[in-house]
């Protein structure tokens, strides 16, 4: 049995739950939205791991559960919180049950995609640059400061600079320009990651377990997400082939960072150099598999199968 966690019609789960129904893999779902009558225990004796979860009134021994797909969201902005106070007793149950839930997924044999302590890694983005450096992928100069003397000092170094969250929640990445200048003034409250701007060809790379799918993207905006708001046209996305050796450098570094499936963006240089600026340990590759066809969820869903 492999067990969905999160909101089962966001398009990364949904699509690995159609991947399922095609295998006619056996699978259940944890709906965040319908915490209230879920419920879940576990305890720990003689070194095994036993319980149950309740989903939809189905009592489910954890020994069953074989893989877990989870892309938990805030359980404190589900729609169903919106109006339950801090402290009651619905409040308990939703924290206690999400607590529950991703303590055993740290210690459970399943196979987990992807547990919480090596995603932690992509908390700190500098933090996980070090590890990055160490499966053979350059990361660009990059200074973290509050001076403001210094990131102009950093801009006259490298003409071409752009800066960005250092944590793991979602920032747009922008170019630093001249009207950002007296901005700058604000850095004494706010310590900000600026990095050398890196000429060259943007690659998505999923990985899972040891199967690769690269995705080639085109755009003249600084963050090829938000192509559309930067310079008015959406990315154009292609998949693509990476060489045996970069390919075996992102398989090493997913496996080295313990993530069963990783979202690797890499920057391809003219003169050859290969960069590494991110590891996302819970990718939505839902937006890449619908612009190239690749069969990402397919992968996902085979390895959680065990026939990877």
């Amino acid at each position: 049995m492999i067990l969905i966690c999160g909101i089962p019609s966001e398009p990364p789960l949904a699509r690995v739950i159609d991947a399922l129904q095609r295998m006619r893999t056996r699978y259940t779902v944890f709906n965040q939205r319908h915490f209230a009558t879920a419920e879940m225990e576990f305890e720990i004796g003689a070194g095994v791991v036993s319980g149950f979860i309740t989903l939809e009134r189905n009592h489910l021994p954890l020994s069953r559960i074989k893989a877990v797909y989870t892309r938990l969201m805030d359980f404190r902005v589900l729609p169903e919180m919106r109006d339950v106070a801090d402290g009651s007793a619905a409040f308990r149950h939703c924290a206690g049950l999400h607590d529950t839930l991703a303590r055993w997924c740290e210690i459970a044999p399943a196979r987990v995609v992807n547990r919480m302590a090596p995603m932690g890694s992509n908390s700190s983005k500098p933090y996980q640059a070090q590890l990055i450096q160490r499966y053979g992928f350059e990361v660009p100069e990059t200074l973290i400061t509050n001076d403001a003397a210094r990131v102009l000092e950093f801009r006259e170094r490298h003409k071409r600079i752009i800066y960005k969250s250092t944590s793991g929640v979602r920032s747009i990445v922008q170019m630093f320009a001249d009207e950002d200048v007296p901005r700058l003034r604000e850095l004494k409250w706010c310590p900000t990651q600026f990095q050398q701007y890196v000429e060259g060809v943007d690659v998505r790379v999923h990985v899972v377990g040891e199967q690769v799918f690269a995705t080639r993207v085109e755009s003249g905006a600084t963050d090829y997400r938000y192509a559309s708001s930067q310079v008015g046209e959406a990315a154009v996305l292609t998949a693509t082939e990476l060489s045996d050796e970069i390919a075996d450098k992102c398989i090493r570094l997913t496996a080295g960072l313990g993530l069963a499936f990783a979202g690797i963006d890499l920057k391809l240089s003219p003169d050859g150099r290969v960069f590494c600026f991110e590891v996302n340990p819970s990718p939505g590759y839902s937006y890449f598999e619908a612009n190239t066809g690749q069969p990402i969820a397919r992968a996902v869903a085979r390895y959680l199968a065990g026939k990877a």
